[in-house]
């Protein structure tokens, strides 16, 4: 398993400059840019709206920009040099790299704050959010699947999936919604806050007082992101633990007199698990990055998800990029500890024979 590991790992950076490099090119050829959306606000215009592409002209040159009309072609010149557009894009994509070698992520070109940090900055909220989620979800959906197998079509089942379908069919930013108007000072009670993952007071309170502020603070979002993600591993889990049932290891363990919950947590969890296992990683990787970007917007919650978003409007490419690479250095890091997983629940499972 370790040599796995290795090679593995060994991997990571190759994926990870391929990655890097196809974004890198579809930015190239992306419509307007940080220079379009500084030469808006200097004719006192709406950046977001009237970013427009860049011509096949030279970087140097004042016409590639739509906007530039009027402007002093020092002032163009200086624009490009402060974003680095006065380079080629093969010489930007190489010192970018060589940072990246080195974890330095670059300076944020609205922001006086490096990449790096600001990730930092942020990212307790990220991992709050997406960490309780998965947990949380995990918690809900592997017993519930469980005995949603073991009473198969049942009354039990059939009202419990009634549940599942709200799930599928409610998304988590409608029923954030929802928990707001209803227990956030919407229109009936007024029971959590709706910014921040701390109150102000934060510091001064009791360090038990700190721990049920914080979870105050993370209730509701932290709710509606789980209820939008429960259903889907829930029918996993339940779908999985049928398939294994009616197989013949199952019906020995029976026949020689085994009980029930001896069949069902000693032979039949640890197979039907390992479909559950290797949703682990998409699941904690969609609730850390993507799942929760409008959650956080609602609930005004500074995380990672929002912090891509706004740099994308913005045209920030640093911050683009740098989120990125931390995205897909953690996607692939968690896609191991997967497999490792695998071979924790299945020590089969070897890994060890499989061609790199």
């Amino acid at each position: 398993m370790l040599s796995y590991i290795a090679r593995r790992l060994a991997l990571i950076p190759l994926t990870l400059l391929g990655i890097i490099t196809l974004n890198f090119l579809i930015v190239q050829v992306a419509p307007s840019g940080p220079v379009e959306r500084v030469l808006a606000q200097v004719k006192g215009l709406d950046p977001r709206a009237t970013q427009a592409a860049r011509t096949s002209a030279p970087a140097t040159n004042a016409g590639a920009y739509r906007g530039a009309q009027g402007l002093d072609p020092a002032f163009i010149k200086d624009l490009e040099r402060q974003f680095g557009f006065d380079k080629p894009a093969h010489e930007r994509f190489a010192r970018m790299i060589g940072n990246y070698l080195t974890f330095d992520l670059g300076q944020s070109f609205y922001r006086s704050i490096g990449v790096g940090e600001l990730i930092l900055e942020k990212m307790p909220v990220s991992i709050s959010i997406g960490l309780w989620s998965t947990l949380l979800i995990y918690l809900i959906s592997i017993p519930l699947g469980i005995a949603k197998a073991v009473r198969d079509g049942t009354t039990w089942d059939v009202a419990t999936s009634y549940l599942v379908v709200v799930g599928y069919a409610v998304p988590p930013f409608l029923f954030a919604v929802v928990l707001i108007v209803l227990f956030a000072g919407g229109s009936y009670l007024d029971w959590f806050p709706l910014r921040g993952l701390t109150s102000e007071n934060w510091q001064a309170l009791s360090p038990m007082g700190k721990i049920a502020d914080y979870f105050w603070h993370l209730a509701l979002p932290v709710a509606a992101l789980t209820v939008g993600g429960f259903a889907a591993l829930t029918m996993l889990t339940k779908n999985s633990f049928l398939d294994e049932i009616n197989k013949q290891y199952v019906i020995t363990a029976r026949a020689k007199g085994l009980t029930e919950k001896r069949v069902l947590y000693g032979h039949i969890f640890r197979n039907a698990m390992l479909l559950v296992i290797a949703g682990i990683p998409a699941t904690l990787v969609s609730m850390l990055f993507t799942g929760a970007v409008l959650i956080e917007v609602i609930f005004s919650l500074d995380g990672l998800g929002l912090l891509a978003y706004q740099a994308t409007l913005d045209r920030d490419y640093p911050v683009i990029f740098g989120d990125l690479y931390v995205f897909s250095l953690a996607g692939l890091l968690l896609n191991l500890l997967s497999d490792v997983l695998y071979h924790v629940v299945d020590p089969r499972i070897d890994f060890e024979s499989r061609a790199t």
